[in-house]
């Protein structure tokens, strides 16, 4: 689908008719690619004398495949965020396209960064002069979308941290751990997302429209700074739930080791007590003890008091 949003409009309009029709209103100020077909992609690309991404080649990961010029134009791809509200966040790349005239996006997913322009574009249409303000506001809205799902993540994770400590007996570490398994894709993806929108600013700063122009520069320095503010936080989570792994590792372990510590010294305060009762369950007949009125009693007190004494050596050397 081509999606345009023009000068002084209040919506960014989808084009709707034979895709060999399209022509660019002389107003463009953004051209949206969303799920583009083939017939779609070279209708802009007709348009606009340039050449649009394809799926597979905006998935590459090399810095040459991601971060480049071409006849004029400025390509840099992104790893943005979607389904930043569920457990695990998705990433799609999406590619922008500085040009002399639109702004040109290529997408296959629908970020919330996009919806979050629309909006402030309709509440102000005159926000964005031209593509190179459309692209600026976008990495706004893009980088306080993960801001959102960062803040989200970390609130997560400091959740999971109060149950790991909370010193309960019983806590459920197959969950907890579970949960912090997937705070730490999460960070993952939210790192490979930041990471990328530097390289963006630092490339971006490049381009004529912005680099000759003092405010979008500044503008562009001053997202460059947020998104290594971010990165700063994100490791500081992904450090915290590294620890919170380990820690619930261990407590693991600590509690796997009381368990058999309670059958070690059961089995060895048992110890004596079976060895009396062998040997008066054994059928010799010369065994005074056997015909005496006091041996049953007597049997039952050494029984009892060679369990207690074993005990009572655990408690005083601190074993229980």
């Amino acid at each position: 689908m081509i999606r345009v949003y023009r000068a002084g409009c209040r919506a960014c309009e989808p084009y709707v008719g034979e895709v060999g029709d399209w022509v660019l209103p002389g107003d463009a100020l953004w051209v949206d690619l969303v799920q583009p077909t083939v017939e779609e992609d070279k209708a802009v690309e007709v348009a606009l004398g340039l050449s649009i991404p394809t799926r597979a080649e905006m998935a590459e990961l090399e810095a040459s495949s991601r971060l480049y010029r071409e006849n004029g134009a400025t390509y840099v791809t992104a790893d943005m965020i979607h389904h930043g509200d569920e457990d695990l966040p998705s990433i799609d790349p999406v590619t922008f396209i500085l040009t002399t005239g639109p702004l040109v996006t290529v997408r296959y997913s629908d970020p919330r960064p996009f919806t979050m322009l629309l909006d402030k574009l309709d509440r102000d249409p005159g926000l964005c002069r031209d593509g190179a303000d459309l692209f600026l506001n976008l990495m706004e809205a893009t980088v306080d979308r993960v801001s959102d799902v960062l803040s989200r993540n970390a609130a997560k994770v400091e959740a999971v941290s109060s149950v790991v400590f909370s010193g309960r007996k019983t806590v459920g570490f197959d969950h907890l751990i579970t949960r912090l398994g997937r705070a730490h894709i999460a960070n993952a993806r939210i790192e490979q997302s930041l990471s990328g929108l530097a390289r963006i600013f630092a490339f971006s700063a490049l381009d004529d429209r912005i680099e000759q122009s003092a405010e979008p520069r500044e503008h562009l320095k001053s997202l460059a700074r947020d998104a290594q503010s971010l990165i700063s936080h994100n490791q500081a989570v992904a450090s915290s739930i590294n620890f919170q792994l380990s820690a619930a590792l261990g407590l693991i372990s600590i509690e796997q080791s009381s368990i058999i510590k309670i059958f070690s010294v059961a089995a060895v305060a048992l110890l004596p007590p079976t060895l009396i009762a062998s040997i008066y369950g054994m059928n010799f007949d010369v065994m005074p003890e056997l015909s005496r009125p006091w041996g049953y009693p007597a049997a039952l007190v050494a029984m009892v008091v060679s369990v207690m004494l074993p005990l009572a050596w655990f408690k005083k050397k601190g074993w229980l």
